[in-house]
């Protein structure tokens, strides 16, 4: 199944379960949201989403610009974490004037004070990850760590290399930083979860096919064209980061 082909709540929760289940944001009750991501709908689908303050402003602006009534649209939340032509409806600068006022201009904003009309926003969770959130901005000074959340905050995709009972082995390419451009690096395979007790985010995962992932959960299984949109959209944000990070400016 793809993720058009997937109810809109159950896409959303597909990958906003990981990071919920660790406690970064989202409900307190990350059970339901992996019920969610099995098929299980229920009436509070729409506030749990709205729960999740950095994703769910993305999701208006996506809704509004495309013209479509609903932000939990299955087009919606496959734009959002993967990337689709849908993202080109939102006009740049019209999304950071949102984001600004949806967020702030506070010091734990990234670069959302430093936006320019040159930069391509893109309604994306790697914009949010790469240039909304603070992290690119202790690079130089704390390498590892902050390279590591974002590795792992990053919806990433690869081939599945084995699949076992609840974990999958999967060849996937890593975020890389070499003191001057965050860049995708060589190839390296993983391991991540698929299945726990009888519940998992999407469907078991076959050898060979394209998954992608967030955190250490396998989230869904997608085409490679939407490979390409995943890597697309992720290329935007980098360009962003890597233009500061050569001005000096992180």
């Amino acid at each position: 199944m793809t993720a058009v082909e997937t109810a809109g709540p159950v896409l959303f929760a597909r990958y906003a379960y990981p990071p919920n289940e660790l406690g970064y944001c989202g409900p307190d009750d990350p059970s339901a949201l992996l019920r969610q991501a099995g098929g299980v709908a229920t009436h509070q689908d729409r506030d749990r989403a709205q729960q999740f303050d950095g994703a769910w402003p993305y999701l208006e602006a996506l809704a509004r610009g495309a013209g479509i009534e609903d932000p939990l649209d299955p087009r919606v939340i496959e734009a959002y974490w993967v990337g689709s032509d849908l993202l080109g409806s939102v006009d740049p600068g019209k999304l950071v004037q949102h984001l600004r006022k949806e967020f702030g201009l506070r010091s734990d904003v990234g670069l959302l004070a430093d936006l320019g009309g040159q930069d391509h926003a893109l309604a994306h969770h790697s914009f949010h990850v790469f240039v909304v959130y603070p992290w690119v901005k202790l690079l130089r000074k704390h390498g590892a760590v902050p390279l590591s959340v974002l590795q792992s905050c990053r919806i990433r995709w690869g081939e599945v290399q084995e699949v076992g009972a609840q974990h999958a082995v999967v060849r996937s390419v890593p975020i890389t930083f070499d003191g001057e451009r965050l860049t995708r690096g060589a190839p390296m395979i993983e391991r991540v979860r698929w299945n726990v007790d009888g519940m998992s985010l999407a469907a078991a995962p076959v050898h060979g096919g394209l998954v992608t992932m967030h955190w250490d959960w396998l989230c869904d299984s997608i085409t490679a064209a939407q490979s390409r949109a995943l890597d697309g959209a992720e290329d935007s944000a980098l360009e962003i980061v890597n233009l500061r990070l050569s001005e000096r400016r992180l």
